[in-house]
């Protein structure tokens, strides 16, 4: 088994449960305020909502919410190599709407979330890459080359990839229906509520059961 059980220091610092076995495979949810569960109760968040739908789908993982509210795929880059303590086997990356937000260069984004991606391989942990889509304002040059970023780097550094966060809320990612917004999102019309959070670990609930078999797969190597 690759990974050990990890002294006492060590999981207080982590917040890792004391309950977890070397069997268990920890998961490291890199992203922002999606990840963090911005605006909602702790128990109402995607991290907590996703350790339950595992829970009840049998997975033996243990869930590391590293989600930061603000943070750009520059942000993760600076933390990722404190997030990938020894005990992590795997990897959640959820980061890009703040870059989209702020209309920075997709090839900053790009550059660092292939460091995001990198400093995983290196520490041989597999990755969950889940992808943004630009909106239109910024034209559609600019959107052509946002999007274009997470498959090539999944294909890239072999990642398993979730084309868009807001994936379980409709075939497009977004729902285009204002309505629809108003029904999954929080007042501000970007962050999800706890029902818009239920969807959309539904959808990217059965991508990290992929991604649990990879880890268990690697130990295992």
């Amino acid at each position: 088994m690759r990974k050990v059980i990890l002294a006492f220091s060590t999981l207080a610092l982590t917040g890792l449960p004391l309950w977890a076995q070397a069997d268990t495979v920890t998961i490291a949810a890199l992203g922002d305020s999606l990840t963090q569960g911005y605006g909602l109760p702790p128990e109402d968040g995607f991290v907590a909502q996703l350790d339950r739908w595992l829970a009840a789908e049998g997975a033996d993982v243990a869930l590391i919410n590293a989600g930061v509210s603000g943070d750009t795929t520059a942000g993760g880059l600076s933390r990722v190599g404190w997030t990938l303590t020894p005990e992590v086997d795997a990897m959640i990356v959820a980061l890009g709407g703040n870059d989209l937000l702020r209309g920075l260069p997709p090839e900053d984004a790009r550059q660092n979330l292939a460091g995001v991606l990198e400093a995983a391989q290196q520490a041989d942990v597999e990755v969950l890459l889940i992808g943004m889509q630009a909106p239109g304002n910024f034209g559609a040059d600019y959107k052509a080359a946002f999007d274009a970023i997470y498959p090539a780097l999944a294909a890239q550094y072999d990642t398993l990839l979730l084309d868009s966060f807001f994936a379980g809320l409709s075939d497009s990612g977004m729902p285009a229906d204002p309505a629809r917004r108003r029904e999954f999102f929080q007042a501000d019309g970007i962050h999800p509520n706890s029902e818009g959070v239920a969807r959309i670990v539904d959808a990217v609930g059965p991508m990290v059961l992929e991604l649990v078999a990879r880890a268990e797969e690697n130990a295992g190597g």
